[in-house]
């Protein structure tokens, strides 16, 4: 028992430590070597794109990496017990086969997995909707996508089911907000105040790194039954959107409270028959 492990049992622990010690290396060095060549590719691109990308691939990368050693390892510590790997590959290569078959939608989540990541469809950090549900992306890998929606719910989507993906904060995001306000305003008062509180918010120093351009009125886009609806649009940083249309709604109803300007409800005018005479009262 002594001579085993003095040769064999040394030999093992060799193998695993320099497993781990590649691994740890990798680990820290991949992502340093990823963003060198995510940043060649994306020359131009924000910093916070470039960090998404990046942490994407590097996350993926890590994880191949991290199984391809573990199975070396493995391969290469099993002779230590006696056991043929040629046999064992060879056997491996049929059953690989029947489990192939067998898990035809395993299979198929990796493959749309890796086209995912090759098409840069979405990536760590952006907000997406995929197979019915919207959300922050978490985590990617080939099998399936993590996502957590509004109430912190956390979804794993099987990448096979993406058949249709809607990245909503790739590279930038738009504000699109309609208001709403009363028949009798004058549009052009209104359209000349809605845009000096966008403009107002373009200078502030606490939302001004968030926008690309300023948001503007840009058509009058409905006549509704109880109000008329403004269309304001501007982009924004990716994710933005969101905090700068929520500062526009706020902004702007003070503002209209301030000069008088109606925001409408629905309402309904009911008539009975003829309008009855108006008569004096002496």
């Amino acid at each position: 028992m002594l001579d085993w492990f003095m040769e064999t049992g040394i030999r093992i622990a060799v193998i695993i430590v320099v497993a781990l010690i590649l691994f740890v290396i990798l680990r820290f060095t991949l992502p340093l070597i990823v963003k060198r060549f995510v940043s060649r590719r994306m020359a131009g691109d924000i910093e916070a794109e470039i960090k998404k990308r990046t942490d994407t691939l590097s996350s993926i990368l890590i994880n191949i990496v991290g199984i391809i050693i573990a199975i070396i390892a493995i391969l290469t510590i099993l002779p230590e017990f006696g056991v043929n790997i040629t046999t064992l590959i060879a056997g491996l290569g049929v059953g690989g086969l029947a489990i192939a078959f067998a898990a035809q939608n395993l299979v198929r989540d990796f493959i749309t997995g890796f086209f995912i990541l090759l098409e840069d469809q979405y990536r760590v950090g952006d907000v997406v909707a995929v197979a019915g549900i919207a959300g922050l992306v978490e985590e990617i890998a080939l099998r399936r996508t993590i996502l957590r929606d509004l109430d912190g719910v956390v979804h794993s989507v099987p990448n096979g089911k993406v058949e249709i993906s809607s990245n909503m904060t790739k590279k930038f995001s738009r504000v699109n907000l309609d208001i709403s306000v009363g028949y009798g305003e004058n549009l052009d008062r209104v359209i000349e105040v809605i845009n000096a509180v966008c403009y107002e918010i373009a200078e502030d120093p606490k939302w001004k790194p968030d926008l690309i351009t300023t948001p503007a009125v840009v058509r009058v886009n409905n006549l509704g039954d109880s109000g008329i609806d403004i269309k304001i649009m501007g982009d924004t940083k990716p994710s933005r959107q969101w905090d700068v249309m929520g500062e526009l709604r706020l902004r702007i109803k003070k503002t209209f409270d301030n000069q008088g300007i109606e925001i409408p409800w629905p309402h309904t005018k009911v008539y009975f028959g003829n309008t009855p005479a108006t008569t004096n009262e002496n």
